[in-house]
């Protein structure tokens, strides 16, 4: 059993900023952050999952299994993360890639302390036997004074590298194209690494960086040791909230202009673009098909589709799926029939994963996988790992993949280039460009 200590911030920025701070000291961590952005379905602005009281971390076999019984066995709130390669062990798949950041396919905790905030309104969530600091702990995270946050990192330039050479792309995604005009698959999401070795960075000042550059709905910072995951996610994979579940996959994206005009007319584009909006169907018909496996027959329908939603640096076209399950269901179950998100994957989905995964030059590990948490009662929502760096301390590796859907209707410059785009707010913060 948790207490709560509830009070009332007058400065929710300052104070996010002061928490965050303070959570250097914390081996395990996980922040989830919303960035302000206004949504019906946020049940916070902000968490901060600080230690461990209990862990779980395992590679794909068992991982679902294992999972279920951590969850029976520790009935609280849970934080981690979903490798995209436990699809080995739902489906008849396997990932033999270039590994660099050798991270486990599964990863949760049971914070020691858990800060959540929402609005002006802050509450520490803290078990019986750490009840006593919570007043303690609130004086020390006000009294930390902050500086001004440099714009560029103080270190020398990376020198980021790309694994799959553009000649290499485009040979394999004319690959691609031979699958899709044989009727293989009808879409296929194909990504590439970007990386660099002897990387000594700052993982708080990358992630104060990057949240700048994008302020992105999803962004997450992730701390397990030396392993480390900076994410500007903007989209949301799975939410359960009681018996309704809801998905929100992402397809179809543009830049922003560089003047009001401009832009209007990127957006325009956008929603009128039949391949992307042919794009983001595809998928959202997957997701309907696997929601429909565990939902309440008759209940799954698309609230929104193609939607329009700009963020800093693109547009993106969304689509919300919403089902209702039965109380009784297991929340474990709901991702295993899910997982991958479809926005990740393809359809068919276990063919298009096959393909990828022959087409690819490295393995995904926590990249197109989902970052979350899961409440004592069972509800959960977890994001979509992407725009997102990835960095082994210990290896002093680091890695932020990039991908995009690829159809019959697909270009491969444009494609290419919309790989570029993803990559630039990640990219413009380790190598300090501006």
């Amino acid at each position: 059993m948790r207490k709560s200590y509830q009070f009332t911030v007058s400065d929710p920025a300052k104070f996010k900023q002061q928490l965050f701070m303070w959570s250097r000291s914390f081996e395990q961590l996980v922040i989830l952050d919303s960035n302000a952005h206004l949504s019906a379905h946020s049940a916070f602005d902000t968490a901060f999952a600080l230690g461990a009281r209990a862990a779980i971390k395992c590679q794909a076999g068992e991982a679902f299994a294992a999972l279920q019984a951590f969850r029976t066995s520790h009935p609280d709130w849970m934080f981690g993360y979903l490798g995209y390669d436990l699809k080995n062990e739902l489906e008849d798949l396997d990932s033999q890639n270039h590994d660099g950041l050798r991270f486990p396919d599964l990863h949760f905790v049971v914070p020691e302390k858990l800060i959540i905030l929402k609005a002006n309104s802050c509450t520490f969530w803290y078990p019986q036997e750490l009840a006593d600091q919570a007043s303690s702990d609130k004086e020390t995270i006000e009294a930390i004074v902050l500086s001004p946050q440099t714009e560029k990192a103080d270190r020398e330039s990376l020198k980021i590298r790309l694994r799959t050479t553009k000649d290499t792309y485009f040979e394999r995604f004319a690959k691609i194209q031979g699958h899709l005009q044989r009727g293989d698959i009808y879409e296929t999401n194909f990504c590439q690494e970007f990386f660099a070795t002897a990387a000594a960075l700052d993982p708080w000042q990358l992630y104060q960086q990057l949240n700048a550059v994008a302020e992105a709905p999803f962004s997450t910072f992730v701390r397990f040791n030396e392993h480390y995951i900076i994410s500007s996610s903007p989209e949301r994979y799975l939410q359960r909230k009681g018996t309704v579940v809801i998905s929100q996959p992402i397809k179809g994206t543009a830049k922003r202009g560089s003047d009001p005009k401009t832009d209007e007319l990127h957006k325009q584009r956008l929603q009128a673009d039949p391949k992307e909006r042919s794009e983001n169907i595809m998928i959202t018909d997957l997701v309907r098909n696997d929601l429909s496996q565990l939902a309440v027959p008759g209940s799954v329908q698309v609230t929104a589709l193609c939607e329009l939603h700009s963020f800093k640096q693109v547009h993106q076209l969304i689509s919300t799926v919403q089902a209702e399950v039965s109380a009784e269901t297991d929340s474990v179950d709901i991702i295993k029939a899910t997982f991958p998100m479809g926005s990740m994957t393809g359809a068919p989905k276990v063919a298009a994963m096959k393909i990828a995964e022959e087409v690819e030059d490295f393995k995904r590990g926590v990249y197109s996988g989902a970052i979350g948490y899961f409440t004592p009662e069972g509800d959960f929502d977890f994001n979509v790992v992407i725009r997102s760096i990835l960095y082994n301390a210990a290896r002093n590796y680091v890695s932020f993949p990039v991908g995009g859907a690829i159809t019959a209707a697909a270009n491969a410059q444009d494609e290419y280039e919309e790989c570029l785009l993803k990559a630039k707010a990640m990219r413009q913060v380790l190598e300090g460009i501006s």
